[in-house]
């Protein structure tokens, strides 16, 4: 798990932690010393610790003209037993919401279990979104994650969606993509 670095392809366009409005402004990292683990296992040091003891995240964009951010987590979201989207919600989401923030992208493909608790989190980020029309997307989880998610019927709150290429397209398009799909699919 080491070798997993957050995608870095768009740090000539953004880099949370010169950003002032962003939750991890300030924050440095070391290139060479690992101290955070998954599973016992050394996470590198580019993944920003949020709360959670199983889930970590780096924040690749946020663009608060378009109002949208895109995040990259690895590990284990846990609401069983860590309430991860509680974390996830008070210390990362909602700093972006009181910044205009209303549509998140959160690349999912490192997210290796899922384990539900409650859907309150999930309802109360759903409501807050939608009165300013905005969405969660979870792009990219495994398929054993998806089936936990969909299991606890959380797809209806947060929408899962696959693109296998995301890296390719710049941080806008790859928004723009992600928008005019859900616009599609919420129009029907």
């Amino acid at each position: 798990m080491h070798e997993l670095e957050p995608f870095y392809n768009w740090q000539h366009i953004y880099i949370s932690e010169e950003d002032e409005r962003s939750p991890f402004y300030g924050v440095e990292h070391s290139q060479f010393e690992y101290t955070d683990t998954v599973y016992n296992f050394y996470i590198h040091p580019q993944w920003n610790y949020f709360g959670s003891r199983t889930l970590y995240l780096k924040v690749l964009m946020a663009d608060y003209e378009e109002k949208y951010a895109v995040m990259e987590l690895i590990g284990e979201w846990n609401d069983a037993v860590e309430n991860d989207i509680m974390t996830l919600k008070r210390e990362v989401l909602e700093n972006f919401m009181d910044e205009g923030i209303t549509k998140f992208i959160l690349i999912a493909e490192n997210v290796l279990n899922y384990h539900s608790g409650d859907r309150d989190y999930y309802e109360e980020l759903y409501e807050e979104l939608t009165e300013e029309n905005g969405w969660v997307v979870c792009l990219n989880m495994p398929e054993q994650t998806q089936y936990d998610f969909r299991r606890a019927k959380l797809h209806q709150l947060v929408e899962l969606m696959e693109i296998d290429n995301w890296r390719v397209y710049k941080p806008y398009h790859l928004f723009k993509k992600i928008d005019k799909e859900l616009t599609a699919r919420l129009g029907d």
